[in-house]
């Protein structure tokens, strides 16, 4: 058979998902549809609180909430199509959707990583450039950051992207419940090393140059605050970076095993569990963080609900 005859009929994918029984289908989509719409609760939370409270107008509060309003599409991007296979019996999707979903995905975890990057960089000004932060860290350099990190996360993997959707399918099923470069090269007609080289360094450089940065940023707080002499001067310089190294922590320990060493090292299984985890559980998490030990955000939260 002639492989480019094959993949011209390659109209749409089939996303295996979780395999189990109908009846542990439709459990699951109750579990998955409670964890999605307690993630837009609880990440719109957090930005109706910073947008209606004045005392949270300011640039780390501006971030998070930034941040929270990513973390919404970033969830979308999946869960929605994954709910509907659950009660599919085709479990198909587009070619177009399947590529659609590709993009949205990495690019809203390229702005993720991003993001995470200045949270930090923030959190270094206020603690070891207390009396410039407030000239430094303006509301136009605010903005010129947010932008910044919305742009290069959505061109960070345009080019393979758009190269990979060109390439020719011999294969239809994808043992995923989302449309993952692993699976979707290895469904190609011909291995092309040179795009998989591609992807592997933008995927390295991504991950390795925003956690270095944000690395460094902390070590540098560490030791700013180990100076503070007060007790209580150095318990609340580490409460308020201990709620986004707790992120950072969740989020790219999972990344990193994902994508920071071969897809073919890990069984599918394992997959798409740590899938699962950075994508799914890691956004529903984030708002109890980010609030559990914030007094402010605990009380905008508590206004903006009206107790």
């Amino acid at each position: 058979m002639n492989p480019s005859n094959n993949s011209s009929t390659i109209t749409s994918f089939i996303l295996l998902g979780f395999l189990c029984p109908r009846e542990g289908q439709v459990l699951l989509f109750v579990l998955f549809s409670a964890v999605y719409l307690l993630t837009l609760m609880g990440n719109g939370s957090i930005i109706c609180a910073v947008h209606w409270d004045q005392r949270l107008h300011t640039p780390m509060y501006i971030l998070l909430a930034n941040f929270s309003f990513l973390e919404i599409w970033y969830v979308t991007s999946t869960v929605p199509n994954m709910l509907a296979n659950f009660l599919s019996d085709t479990k198909v999707i587009s070619f177009s959707g399947c590529f659609l979903q590709f993009y949205f995905f990495f690019s809203l975890g390229s702005t993720e990583c991003f993001f995470l990057a200045i949270m930090a960089f923030d959190r270094y000004l206020a603690i070891c450039r207390p009396l410039h932060y407030p000239t430094f860290m303006t509301g136009y350099l605010c903005t010129n950051l947010v932008v910044s990190c919305w742009v290069l996360g959505f061109l960070w993997f345009l080019i393979p992207i758009i190269i990979i959707s060109q390439m020719s399918f011999c294969g239809s099923i994808i043992d995923h419940f989302l449309c993952d470069p692993g699976p979707l090269l290895a469904l190609t007609c011909t291995r092309a090393p040179a795009i998989e080289l591609t992807s592997s360094t933008l995927s390295f450089l991504l991950l390795f140059i925003p956690f270095l940065f944000i690395m460094v940023s902390y070590i540098l707080v560490l030791r700013a605050v180990l100076r503070v002499p007060s007790a209580a001067g150095r318990k609340k310089a580490f409460s308020t970076c201990g709620s986004h190294l707790a992120v950072v922590s969740l989020f790219y320990g999972s990344v990193m095993v994902m994508y920071g060493s071969p897809t073919s090292e890990h069984k599918t299984g394992m997959q798409k569990i740590v899938t699962l985890f950075y994508s799914v559980v890691t956004p529903l998490i984030n708002p109890v963080i980010y609030s559990l030990r914030n007094k402010d955000m605990i009380c905008a939260i508590k206004k903006l609900l009206g107790t």
